[in-house]
């Protein structure tokens, strides 16, 4: 379906369907299904027309609902922590945009950032509508990340990484690993966490499975060259936290630690570094490197 709203400085329409059991009025139903949503926001964004069903009609405070209506909105922000690093763009054709991530960005809007993330920031500077990303890397992660341009040839991208058929490579700095020989495997079995948004090793058959070599050591510390074979969320920080080697600037392993919004003092210190696959529509390889450093 596509949106009856535009793109609007960089967001697209936010979403909701009317369920079974839900409705007919219109009020009430948003009360119930967006609890942290005052009514006056609602109210306003109706006076503005920006509350509209699937054919782009505008709702009233008195309109109803049923089973099947899908209603578009614009999510907005009182306020968002401006994130003082920019991202750059590695490459760009008809298909394909590579871009560079900083830390402390979010690929995608959610929670508490919108405006400040990857995605909106490049919709907006580029009137890149139709962007969209096909994989995604953690907010506190650097390096590379590829959209989409073109939804005709999405699927082939995406099967890449639905197949395994991308070759990833991240590096972190982390502590030392004695008495391991490089390079080595490291598999295990990642189940969800405590709190909600951790994961954890656990006995079990393994699901996840990482290549791991050091590239060099300074400091007390070493930087290593990581190549997830799986994607499990937060693989690397929970394989190298696990081993005994928890990433430099980790707030949530192995323990969590408490960061205000506004701290960017301390990042992750996680990269990815490289992206290589053979394409799809053309056949030739492909490789594109990050140029930030850790």
């Amino acid at each position: 379906m596509k949106p009856p709203l535009p793109t609007r400085d960089g967001v697209g329409p936010s979403y909701v369907w009317v369920q079974a059991g839900e409705g007919p009025a219109l009020l009430p139903f948003l009360a119930a299904r967006f609890p942290d949503v005052s009514a006056e926001v609602w109210l306003d964004r109706i006076a503005r027309g920006e509350l509209v069903d699937q054919a782009g009609r505008p709702l009233a405070t008195d309109s109803t609902v049923r089973r099947g209506d899908c209603l578009f909105y614009y999510r907005e922000l009182a306020y968002e922590t401006p994130v003082p690093f920019t991202e750059t763009v590695l490459f760009r054709d008809e298909h394909l945009l590579i871009a560079d991530k900083p830390h402390f960005l979010p690929v995608i809007p959610t929670g508490r950032h919108l405006q400040e993330t990857l995605l909106v920031r490049l919709k907006r500077r580029l009137g890149l509508d139709e962007l969209t990303p096909i994989h995604r890397i953690d907010r506190d992660t650097a390096g590379l990340v590829v959209f989409s341009l073109n939804p005709a040839s999405r699927g082939v991208y995406q099967a890449l990484f639905q197949q395994r058929a991308i070759s990833k490579t991240y590096e972190a700095i982390a502590p030392a690993l004695p008495g391991l020989d490089f390079p080595f495997v490291h598999r295990s079995r990642m189940v969800p966490g405590t709190p909600f948004f951790r994961m954890q090793e656990a006995p079990g058959e393994p699901n996840s499975e990482t290549w791991i070599d050091l590239i060099g050591e300074r400091d007390g510390l070493c930087h290593y060259r990581l190549q997830p074979v799986t994607g499990r969320k937060h693989q690397l920080r929970v394989h190298l936290a696990g081993l005994g080697a928890p990433i430099v600037g980790d707030a949530f392993y192995p323990e969590v630690r408490e960061v205000a919004d506004d701290d960017f003092s301390q990042p992750l210190k996680l990269l990815a570094r490289a992206i290589a696959f053979t394409d799809p529509i053309n056949g030739e390889s492909r490789e594109f490197v990050s140029e930030r450093r850790l």
